[in-house]
């Protein structure tokens, strides 16, 4: 975690704290004091960090002998073109383009400025750079914080992309099964009962971003204004930490990964009288206002990670068929065996278009349970949703 708040939020006051904690360069950090006259060299380093795991740019700071920033921090002269600047060279030199943020932060007095460039880890590498189409990636290291990969080697980037989708793949499995492990120890079955997961996690997972043991901390602060008989028990797992909540007989689970993957797990239906017999229903709005915490709860979640990646995002239902959808006076009976919507945001999205994504995963979750949900009646029922959701909690 480089900040504390999204980039585009940041001061010319926040760097100078920043550099004051003294960070050192690395894998996901770079300091320049100015901005290099070799302009395919900046590219560098830009397409580096999106080969790799992303990064961020500082540019107006010096560093030490041990890549340590060096005081004072004053920034430097102001320059109202430095954002196009920058676009120019990456537009110049970087095939396929990286998509980055640029925040010049101005001194109060105006006359100098901090630039920070956040390049998020990218989804569409091999990132290359000038004429020669070189590929490079972050290493870290302060002898050769960037190295080029060898056309010979490029399938080597595509193969490590794959990697990390096979790590993907392995956390949420982990993670759905901890659900399925609690449940037992509780003497608890979930068959016959539908159970609905949302997760988001980066698309590309490579190492982790946080200490397993500061997520207590970042948990309570994503939980903030919980009601008291909501409160969760906390359990560690291996690389993370969980979330337990039974209480009115309801289990559900939320699981925080030090590789950034954020999982709420519950048991969503719950038993009706039906025409005289028993059936198990879901009622929407409460499984939309479960979806509208879970993605407040996001922001939070990754914001303190600094990550700006590409994300993956799935909403799932298991154990469907024949349960009865409740919304208002509104009563269907699902067809699907399961439903599963799978989406790629990244957390800018997410936090600038939230009514948006809401309105268009609800609706189509809507459609899948087989009520049919106006817009309008959905813009409203998002709309309190998101009102209420400002202190919940996944």
């Amino acid at each position: 975690m480089l900040f504390d708040k999204p980039v585009n939020d940041l001061t010319f006051e926040d760097v100078v704290q920043f550099c004051q904690t003294q960070q050192p360069e690395g894998k996901q950090l770079d300091y320049k004091y100015f901005l290099p006259k070799n302009k395919e060299k900046f590219a560098k380093t830009i397409a580096s960090f999106a080969n790799a795991l992303g990064g961020t740019v500082i540019i107006g700071v010096n560093d030490d002998k041990n890549d340590k920033p060096k005081a004072p921090f004053t920034g430097i002269p102001y320059h109202e073109k430095m954002r196009n600047t920058i676009e120019d060279i990456i537009q110049t030199y970087i095939d396929p383009i990286v998509f980055v943020d640029v925040n010049t932060c101005v001194s109060k007095d105006g006359q100098r400025m901090f630039v920070v460039v956040n390049i998020p880890q990218s989804n569409l590498t091999p990132h290359l750079v000038g004429k020669l189409k070189r590929a490079y990636i972050r290493t870290g290291q302060s002898s050769r914080p960037e190295i080029l990969v060898h056309p010979d080697k490029l399938p080597w980037l595509l193969d490590h992309r794959k990697k990390s989708e096979r790590l993907r793949h392995i956390l949420y499995d982990k993670a759905e099964s901890h659900f399925e492990n609690y449940l037992k120890t509780k003497n608890v079955s979930s068959e016959g009962r539908t159970v609905a997961a949302l997760s988001l996690m980066p698309l590309y997972p490579e190492e982790p971003l946080i200490d397993f043991r500061r997520l207590p901390d970042l948990m309570e602060y994503c939980f903030q204004g919980l009601p008291p008989q909501e409160h969760m028990a906390l359990q560690p797992v291996q690389d993370g930490l969980a979330a337990i909540n039974g209480a009115r007989g309801v289990h559900h689970m939320a699981e925080f990964n030090s590789y950034g993957l954020l999982m709420s797990k519950w048991e969503v239906s719950h038993p009706v009288l039906f025409n005289g017999h028993e059936a198990q229903a879901v009622n929407f709005e409460e499984l939309a206002a479960r979806t509208v915490r879970f993605f407040r709860c996001a922001i939070k979640f990754f914001n303190k990670l600094s990550f700006g990646g590409p994300l993956y995002f799935r909403l799932k239902l298991n154990n469907t068929r024949g349960l009865r959808a409740l919304f208002g006076k509104q009563a269907a009976t699902v067809l699907e065996d399961y439903l599963r919507m799978d989406e790629n945001y990244n957390i800018a999205q997410i936090a600038s278009s939230l009514p948006d994504i809401l309105q268009n995963t609800l609706q189509a979750t809507a459609w899948s349970l087989g009520l049919r949900i106006d817009d309008k009646d959905m813009r409203g029922l998002t709309g309190r949703l998101l009102s209420a959701s400002q202190k919940d909690i996944v």
